[in-house]
């Protein structure tokens, strides 16, 4: 993830700049594949808004993953993760704030889908770098 936002490990790890959210803020346990499940959609419900409307500094959403998609973006995520990815720059162009640009997950599991889609480190990821760049800047 540091790679694709092109940011420093020191940039990365500070807390006054950027902040992780979990989809779920509970452990949903392991598939039969030793992946996690799904988030369970009762801890997103019960915590989620809660921690965001404890950020109003919040300007960019990263998106990262399916369900992170489907949450924020409703029926604009339709299409799959990889139709909702190709669109990240339109999505990220909508006029709302917090803005939102979606993302893979950064996980091994994705290495396949990520040399299927060449275009992602080509369009999105320099995407991505100039969005977060722009923002540590202000």
């Amino acid at each position: 993830m540091r790679q694709w936002m092109g940011v420093s490990e020191d940039e990365f790890y500070d807390v006054s700049r950027i902040a992780f959210i979990p989809m779920g803020f509970c452990f949903p346990g392991l598939d039969a594949k030793g992946g996690d499940m799904p988030p369970r959609r009762e801890c997103a419900a019960a915590w989620r808004a809660r921690v965001i409307a404890a950020l109003p500094q919040i300007e960019l959403f990263l998106l990262v993953g399916r369900h992170a998609h489907l949450w924020h973006l409703r029926e604009a995520a339709g299409g799959g993760m990889t139709a909702t990815v190709e669109r990240a720059a339109d999505i990220l162009a909508l006029a709302s704030a917090p803005r939102c640009l979606p993302l893979p997950h950064p996980s091994w599991r994705n290495s396949a889908w990520l040399q299927r889609n060449s275009w992602f480190a080509e369009r999105v990821v320099p995407l991505l770098q100039r969005e977060v760049r722009r923002l540590l800047k202000s």
